[in-house]
């Protein structure tokens, strides 16, 4: 018995060894595809950056990416969140890199780890630690050698991570790709470093290379990407791109499915139409591997955010929301995408397609080998259908769409016909109730920050000094201070009204005090960082105090040279406007300087501090205030937002971590915004706008991970004067979910047949489920079948409308979770003979 119990444990053990060695892939590439053991691969990837969710939101976001089609997950590797001082690291909570890894291959998909180190991002200095600007002699992004040590060395750090961790493919392990630089051939920007360009791209690859990590490299937006390195695409369209090598497969790193939201913007959003046309396109014309740029954008949390004046939101109008819910029907619209694409996948993978153009605006692209056919049909015009004859069989197609057809004869899929349901979510504000449901801040204390110069770390110099280099990006604020004696017989005492500071400042924001009090303000916009300031003071005999506070709002992280864009009051300042026209200059005076505010210095976000005052009445709507609450978590496990209705602009943390910029009193432009966005034609982010004439951002995301369910606290730092008894917790809400699907869709992508009788018996169905497995289709809101119009939240019966509509739907989904019916008259009856019919619901759920 003994030795037959070795001989089992033996036996278990081998077995163990084999199927691990059975997970390790070996992971090439050919002219068409990357390759995973042997195979040719169509995958379809999303964007997904670790530090912008928290780690309790990560497993929810990787499955939800995998139930919406993604085979694989991308994302940046951050430098300076996880070097923040030089050879010291963090791979802490929320910058867990190899957790967030193992997550990905816990759920069965791949990983795309793009280590840049510069990632753009509209993050923080575009990912680069600022200690690294300071090290002698340095030189970013070019053929530098303290820049490329470093360099070197981080990458290195990574690679050496993510193998010790046995995550590389080659290992057994989710990651299939990694990324070396980023967009460094994009527009002038390579060109802009002039010889030393192509030099430092040949390094970046041959660096890279010799990491052995066991898989392909990418750059993204790289021409002269050298072999063995792939050139990507990044764009909203790469149907056009071709690569530089005919070594090389056709790969898409960022599908932009949105736009990033900027203080002071208006929120760009991109149709789902035009983004499963995009898609589309670049399969129909050779791609193989396509990645959502984002497929959850997330949260800018703490001071990540660049830009400048990039939001604290990261929604980007992702698949998955800010919050991580599902945004439908985008998520679900290219979903059936995903699918419909994958059941040509043994076609494409096997050859190049044949593209003909059999009309203008017109594209057919085959891919056949043997008796394996599939085909996309391809309406590039912007204003017309068409009607296309292919294979003998006619097929129409309508403007600025692309039909797929796996068996090269019947549709599965069209762009442009949304066969998913959609929803109206919204935030509820959270009343207090009286069996305490509610939530509400109280217990409101303060703190006065001090107006100029409280630290003892303050210093003094000669004239007036760059921002960034004087503080190093520890705090967004910088004093400049200085005294300025006037004598009684100066000509402007007795005219101080036409005395004018004069300031101008690279940016971000600045405010002026003159002898303690705020006499004025400016801020710069996305476009154009500079701020210039003429303000009306009135001086006194004797010493007068102008205190200046500079404020950067997230640093430069694009374009050329973008680590050498400056901030802060570079001059000149002056005392202008008297009555003889003189101007008193005020720029190489001796300003002392204060990096930072009192609050910051001593830790006042923490809310621990002993200084916090309750003995009167709690200031408002004045500058310079730090204030402090306490709160129980709002009930419930919906996603939770802060609504700072009543704040100007600064800083917020909740039980002592900070989640982010707010700034509810910057608002977008009352032009150039749309409810309702035509998809057809070439999509721009100006293109699709909407919340013209209010705050850029107004809720702000308070992920539920970082509270207690009692006991919580709040701290506010207020720049500009806000009243934070204003502020209200609201929840994310579903209101409605609708559908509308017509005879002429195909039929739902998860009953696809290529059997014609088959087919006719399933025929288009329009699907209904409630967003949460706790709720059931609870009333019908709408229901038609004949021509109804408008949209979701604003259905309307059309002159064709059948009488029976209302009470099929509501015996066929009230009480269910999910319900299901066939778009046809054998159902419905035919309201309007000889018209095609559409059925349009909106439902509730409870």
């Amino acid at each position: 018995m003994m030795g037959l119990s070795v001989m089992l444990v033996f036996g278990v053990v081998f077995f163990h060894c084999l199927v691990m060695m059975s997970f390790a892939a070996n992971v090439t590439y050919d002219h068409r595809a990357l390759v995973i053991d042997g195979q040719r691969r169509v995958l379809i990837s999303g964007s997904i950056h670790y530090p912008r969710s928290t780690p309790d939101m990560w497993p929810d976001l990787i499955q939800k990416s995998k139930d919406g089609g993604l085979d694989v997950i991308e994302t940046y590797v951050f430098w300076n969140i996880h070097e923040p001082v030089r050879n010291q690291y963090d791979f802490e909570g929320r910058k867990d890199l190899v957790k967030f890894v193992k997550l990905v291959g816990k759920a069965g998909l791949y990983a795309h780890i793009r280590i840049g180190p510069y990632v753009c991002a509209e993050w923080n200095y575009g990912g680069f630690p600022l200690w690294l600007h300071f090290i002698p002699g340095v030189e970013f992004r070019t053929d530098n050698e303290p820049f490329k040590a470093e360099m070197k060395r981080f990458t290195a750090k990574i690679v050496d991570m993510i193998k010790q961790e046995n995550l590389y493919a080659s290992q057994g392990g989710p990651v299939i790709l990694s990324q070396i630089e980023n967009e460094y051939g994009n527009g002038d920007i390579e060109s802009r470093y002039g010889p030393r360009a192509k030099p430092y791209v040949n390094w970046a690859a041959k660096m890279a290379t010799s990491l052995d990590t066991g898989v392909p490299w990418v750059m993204c937006q790289q021409p002269d990407a050298p072999d063995p390195i792939i050139n990507t695409c990044n764009g909203f369209y790469c149907d056009q791109f071709k690569q530089n090598s005919d070594k090389t497969p056709k790969m898409w790193t960022e599908n932009w499915t949105g736009w990033f939201l900027s203080f002071g913007g208006a929120v760009p959003y991109r149709p789902v139409e035009d983004i499963a046309f995009a898609v589309a396109r670049f399969f129909q014309r050779g791609g193989t591997f396509q990645n959502y740029y984002m497929y959850h954008g997330g949260t800018n949390f703490g001071r990540t955010s660049g830009g400048p004046f990039i939001s604290t939101s990261y929604d980007y109008d992702a698949p998955l929301d800010e919050y991580g819910l599902i945004r439908q029907p985008k998520w679900g619209h290219l979903k059936d995408l995903h699918k419909a694409i994958k059941l040509c996948e043994a076609a494409m993978v096997a050859t190049d397609p044949t593209i003909t153009s059999p009309g203008s605006n017109l594209e057919v692209s085959v891919y056949k080998t043997g008796s394996v056919c599939a085909a996309f049909l391809a309406n590039v015009g912007t204003q017309s259908d068409a009607a296309v004859t292919f294979n003998g069989n006619s097929y129409h197609l309508p403007p600025w769409s692309v039909s797929i057809l796996p068996d090269c004869k019947n549709v599965a899929f069209s762009t442009a016909k949304i066969n998913s349901m959609s929803t109206i979510s919204k935030f509820v504000t959270q009343s207090t109730e009286a069996d305490g449901s509610g939530a509400s801040l109280s217990g409101w204390t303060w703190v006065n920050e001090p107006v100029g110069i409280s630290s003892d770390n303050a210093f003094t110099k000669m004239g007036l000094m760059e921002q960034i280099n004087t503080t190093a990006d520890k705090s967004d604020y910088l004093w400049y201070s200085l005294s300025v004696n006037v004598k009684n017989d100066e000509p402007f005492l007795q005219d101080g009204s036409q005395t004018v500071l004069h300031v101008e400042s690279l940016g971000h924001v600045l405010h002026a005090f003159i002898n303690g009090k705020l006499s004025g303000s400016g801020k710069g916009n996305s476009g154009n960082s500079r701020v210039t300031i003429d303000v009306p003071v009135t001086l006194a005999p004797g010493e007068n105090k102008i205190d200046l506070l500079s404020v950067t709002v997230g640093l430069q992280n694009y374009g050329a040279f973008f680590d050498l864009k400056g901030a802060g009051i570079t001059g000149p300042v002056q005392l202008k406007g008297f009555k003889n026209g003189s101007t008193i200059d005020l720029s190489s005076k001796q300003w002392t300087y204060q990096v930072g505010l009192k609050g910051e210095e001593l830790g006042l976000s923490d809310g621990s501090s002993s200084l916090w005052k309750s003995q009167s009445a709690l200031p408002t709507n004045q500058p310079l205030i730090w204030y402090k609450a306490s709160f129980d978590a709002p009930a419930g496990d919906t996603p939770l937002s802060l609504d700072f209705t009543g704040m100007g602009k600064g800083e917020a943390w909740v039980n002592g971590q900070s989640i982010g910029r707010f700034w509810p009193t910057y608002t977008a432009s009352n032009g150039g915004c749309t409810d309702s966005c035509n998809y057809r034609g070439s999509y721009n982010s100006n293109k699709c706008l909407k919340n013209c004439g209010k705050p850029s951002q107004l809720l702000y995301h308070v992920p539920r991970s970082w509270l207690q369910s009692s006991g919580n606290v709040i701290v506010l730092f207020e720049e500009m004067g806000g009243n934070p008894t204003k502020l209200s917790f609201a929840t994310r809400e579903t209101s409605s979910i609708c559908s509308r699907v017509s005879e002429a869709h195909p039929l739902p992508i998860d009953k696809w047949t290529s059997d014609d009788d088959a087919r006719k018996k399933v025929g288009p169905t329009l699907s209904l489920e409630c967003p949460r497995p706790d709720q059931v289709i609870s009333s019908i809101k709408f229901a038609s079948f004949g021509t109804p119009h408008g949209a979701c939240g604003s259905f309307s019966h059309g002159r064709c409308t059948s009488s029976n509509a209302l009470s099929h739907v509501k015996k066929a989904c009230i009480g269910s979770k999910r319900c299901s019916l066939g778009v046809s008259i054998d159902v419905f009856g035919d309201p309007c003979i000889g018209v095609t019919k559409s059925l349009a619901v909106e439902a509730s759920c409870s």
